[in-house]
């Protein structure tokens, strides 16, 4: 049997030049002219761009939303792995598929669901209208669009891990008398704390940064129901550059920050992992 010729040191240095190039030129050159355009007329107008009120009610509403998509999807995310990985159950390829969703719609198209669902036109729009309850052009509407594009993330990433963790931990836990609540709390959350925090990042930075579904049910209210992209977007489009660079800044470090904590999960998943096989 013929050895296979290693890789030529040429080749390897062209493949190295060429990940670096495409790095430097697709992400890190349009990091740096971000903040470049967002300091273009010095620190004050950059610190008065974010101090704006319509840009700290925007950042404020982004917070919130995401403080409440991320909890929401942490349980479901918890729920759905722990049932498709312990349990066999009718249904469980399709609860699987459906888990991925969000990945094969457009977010433009999901928004439009949530419209023509609990929009004035919509099924159940003349019902909410008589309640006095708004849901389209409104924070609710804003977190429902969220939370679906958002909610795979931290399913996806549990998945996979307690499938190949088994349900042996599990079963004896239960055997020796503990409650599926004690067995939850002290045998599996520890086993899949890194993998939990890692689809939290994911979902986090996902929830701040999404704009097609949330551009959708907004309503664009200045002030009232503009996310931190949608804000971007209106700050770009009056050509008021260096707000709009101002506050995407922010994005791209959330973006930043959300890449370094990913690659400590990362390093201390790969630890563990490591240390367990040993």
């Amino acid at each position: 049997m013929t050895a296979r010729p290693a890789t030529s040191g040429a080749a390897r240095f062209a493949l190295i030049a060429l990940a670096i190039g495409f790095l430097a030129l697709f992400l890190l050159l349009p990091l740096v002219a971000v903040f470049a355009e967002a300091l273009a007329k010095g620190f004050g107008a950059y610190a008065a761009a974010i101090a704006e009120p319509d840009a700290l009610a925007a950042i404020r509403l982004t917070l919130l939303v995401a403080a409440i998509a991320v909890p929401l999807n942490i349980v479901f995310g918890i729920a759905a792995a722990w049932a498709i990985a312990k349990f066999d159950f009718p249904g469980k390829t399709v609860l699987t598929s459906f888990i991925d969703l969000p990945f094969s719609v457009s977010p433009v198209v999901a928004g439009l669901i949530y419209v023509l669902l609990f929009g004035a036109h919509g099924w159940f729009g003349p019902w909410l209208r008589v309640h006095d309850i708004q849901i389209i052009f409104a924070v609710p509407g804003i977190v429902l669009a969220t939370v679906f594009v958002t909610f795979p993330f931290v399913a996806r990433e549990l998945i996979p891990l307690m499938s190949e963790q088994g349900r042996d931990d599990e079963e004896a836990a239960l055997s020796l008398g503990a409650s599926g609540f004690q067995t939850f709390w002290r045998v599996t959350l520890p086993n899949i704390r890194w993998g939990l925090l890692y689809g939290v990042l994911l979902c986090n930075a996902r929830a701040m940064g999404e704009f097609g579904a949330v551009s959708v049910v907004s309503g664009h209210l200045r002030g009232q129901t503009n996310t931190m992209p949608l804000h971007v977007e209106i700050l770009y489009n009056e050509y008021n550059f260096v707000a709009a660079f101002a506050v995407a800044s922010l994005l791209a470090l959330l973006a930043l920050v959300t890449l370094i904590l990913k690659s400590i999960v990362e390093w201390r998943f790969d630890y563990q992992r490591g240390g367990a096989g040993h």
